[in-house]
């Protein structure tokens, strides 16, 4: 036998071996998380007993909801959790008092406090959207352990209050102790990775469009597309990332400004190939070479695993050497507008990877990271009011029909229904589309949870008498459920698995072993969870088509105020605005829209500059002339008015008149692209 013949034997061997440890090595962080998950609930049920509180199940069912694979992601939702809790019960405190004796006007005010919070839930993002959604199914949960039978209160709200209250921190306190002392966390890894290949792949996709002069347009415009949908994604692994680390949170509008410098460069590097691609070729060539040269030869390399690395290692002479390039662009000695403009916006585009490199700085701790290069925090945007009120409307309607049937059936689990559809139906309501399907597989998880608990309750759990053993019992349930979990693989169906788990099984000491109590839980679950989920069948969100047209057509509004009114945006507002508007566009828009959002924020952006110039130039009512053909959706009497000003200009000596000139160009040729967004607008 050759010396080849026994590796080729033993290859498959190999390979077979080489998956398993693949796989092997994939599964331990998820089965650590279900470890930490059953250890998590096990010690809130313990504490509570210890304390004898009334509802242990309670403590344990936070503890699991806290649960996240991702430690902060844990810790920053146990925070927010811990918010909304208390903002909710002394909501219900409140409520209950100012109408102690009026059910109706109790009911009602209470289906309006869970409207008004689904409408801030769908306001904010992240965490703080959970917070905002806990805060309105908290008055709930405590609502029905005070409400009799048909809706009479039992005036206790103060103490169920303080006790839910008590038995939620106790849970989540308990969570962070388990989690914090055996998961280290990675999330401050994960964002720097993901702003590396981001920040690296963005320099050098522009130092391509350099090189080829704009040729390869099509192409670059799709890939520039799919950043900029990464890029947008990349807002929730912040805020994980800032529930691991303090000082992440104290310098949290770094990380913000990194997303704005990159959506910024974006807009730049696409200002940069539309005009390469409207030059004539010798032309753009020639400036495209001239641009290139002063491009750091860090930044055009092939785009890659070993780049992000590399962008990881050095991110400080990264910087320095963006800042340098970002100067000598701007002093690029220009004799037509053309070449001003390409040279400014790739100073544009360096800049905004300059304040990603900044943030990459902050994160891998490099010695020389720019601490005075902090900017202040952003101000909440509201692109679009209609879909939050859409959602806070049939949260009203769905608590609303579910307290009277409550009242007309007379149902003595109605009030736990009531709870459950309110969880679906505000928990759930930023997912827009998704929302439907996500109800849809709690539902699921939630009758094999059912199932699951009977077994336990009647078949192993009676001849059970310590806890010890009752924590083993339960592990073998929650640490698989946590293990899937973990590995994303029908999250909707193993979240409402984990969120009924406990509260089916109703730990209590001595334990209930109370069948017909069971079912009529379990039944309660079951009919609020598929109510929820009904609701966004009955009153569905609004189509990802239809939001997209609305964001398109507030763009369009905006942008033609901008042009006419006397104290516009400045550039940053415009800018920011239009950051809240990408980040809000569905996933299931068109790629053509992502570039109508993308040509807005860069004609808003040089209309802005532009309104800043001219009036040095005595050019003001020209200028206003044009951009009332702007607001007229006139786009060819526009270019023509521009034109004009740019005759003006051309006789006007100096680097100002140019610059002028070059933002002229680009504000015809981002007009002239899209004559048919401008022009006529995105129809709702």
């Amino acid at each position: 036998m050759s010396a080849a013949q026994p590796a080729a034997v033993q290859s498959p061997l190999f390979g077979w071996v080489g998956s398993a440890s693949g796989t092997l090595q994939a599964a331990v962080p998820a089965l650590l998380f279900g470890l930490r998950l059953w250890a998590s609930v096990c010690l809130a049920l313990y504490v509570a007993f210890w304390l004898e509180l009334d509802t242990p199940s309670w403590a344990g069912t936070t503890a699991a909801l806290v649960c996240q694979p991702h430690l902060g992601a844990s810790l920053r939702k146990g925070w927010y959790r811990l918010i909304g809790t208390l903002v909710g019960a002394v909501a219900i405190v409140v409520i209950t008092a100012c109408f102690p004796q009026d059910r109706a006007a109790f009911l009602l005010v209470l289906a309006l406090w869970g409207a008004g919070c689904a409408l801030l839930a769908n306001l904010l993002r992240n965490f703080a959207s959970y917070s905002a959604a806990l805060a309105g199914y908290t008055v709930a949960i405590i609502a029905s352990d005070q409400l009799g039978a048909t809706g009479g209160l039992n005036g206790q709200a103060f103490m169920l209050a303080v006790t839910r209250a008590s038995e939620i921190c106790i849970g989540i306190v308990c969570a962070g102790i388990v989690l914090a002392g055996t998961d280290f966390g990675g999330a401050r890894r994960r964002v720097a990775s993901l702003f590396a290949q981001l920040s690296a792949e963005i320099a050098c996709r522009f130092s391509g469009t350099l090189a080829d002069a704009g040729t390869q347009f099509e192409q670059t415009q799709t890939i520039r597309r799919e950043l900029l949908r990464r890029v947008v994604a990349l807002d929730p692994v912040i805020d994980e990332a800032l529930g691991e680390s303090s000082e992440l949170r104290y310098h949290s509008p770094v990380l913000q400004n990194a997303l704005d410098g990159l959506v910024r460069a974006l807009a730049g590097w696409r200002t940069v190939a539309v005009v390469l691609a409207r030059s004539r070729q010798q032309q753009a060539r020639q400036e495209a070479g001239t641009l290139l040269a002063e491009v750091p030869e860090q930044l055009r390399a092939k785009p890659g695993e070993d780049e992000a690395a590399r962008w990881l290692t050095h991110p400080a002479r990264l910087l320095q050497a963006c800042d340098a390039a970002v100067r000598k662009l701007f002093a690029v000695p220009a004799a037509i507008p053309s070449l001003r403009l390409l040279a400014d916006q790739a100073a544009e585009t360096l800049a905004g990877i300059s304040q990603a490199l900044i943030a990459l700085g902050l994160l891998v701790a490099d010695p020389a990271w720019p601490v005075s290069r902090i900017r202040g925090r952003r101000r909440l945007r509201i692109p679009d009011w209609l879909p939050p009120l859409v959602n806070a409307g049939r949260v009203f309607v769905v608590i609303g029909a579910a307290q009277l049937f409550w009242i007309v059936t007379a149902w003595p689990g109605g009030a736990n229904a009531i709870t459950f559809a309110a969880i679906i139906v505000i928990l759930f309501a930023p997912r827009a589309d998704q929302a439907y399907n996500i109800a849809i597989g709690f539902m699921i998880g939630s009758v094999l949870t059912v199932v699951i608990v009977a077994t336990l309750l009647f078949a192993v759990l009676p001849n059970v008498e310590t806890f010890a053993g009752f924590s083993l019992i339960i592990g073998l349930v929650l640490v698989p459920v946590g293990l899937v979990f973990a590995v994303q693989w029908q999250p909707a169906v193993f979240t409402g698995m984990i969120t009924v788990f406990v509260p089916l099984l109703a730990p209590t000491n001595p334990m209930n072993y109370d069948t017909q109590q069971y079912y009529n839980t379990a039944l309660t679950i079951i009919a609020g969870a598929g109510a929820g989920a009904l609701s966004y069948r009955l009153l569905p969100p609004l189509s990802p088509a239809y939001r997209s047209r609305r964001l398109l057509a507030s763009t369009l509004r905006d942008l033609r105020r901008l042009a006419t009114s006397p104290l516009p945006d400045t550039a940053q507002d415009w800018e920011q605005r239009m950051f809240a508007r990408f980040a809000l566009l569905p996933d299931q828009a068109q790629p053509l829209q992502r570039s109508w959002l993308t040509a807005a924020l860069s004609a808003g952006s040089k209309i802005i500059q532009l309104r800043h110039l001219c009036p040095g130039f005595g050019l003001s009512l020209e200028l206003d002339a044009a951009l009332e053909a702007v607001a007229g959706a006139d786009g060819a009497r526009a270019t023509e008015k521009l034109a004009e000003i740019d005759a003006e200009l051309s006789a006007r000596p100096g680097d100002a008149a140019l610059r002028a000139r070059g933002l002229i160009l680009a504000i015809s040729a981002t007009l002239t692209q899209h004559a048919a967004y401008f022009g006529a607008g995105a129809p709702v």
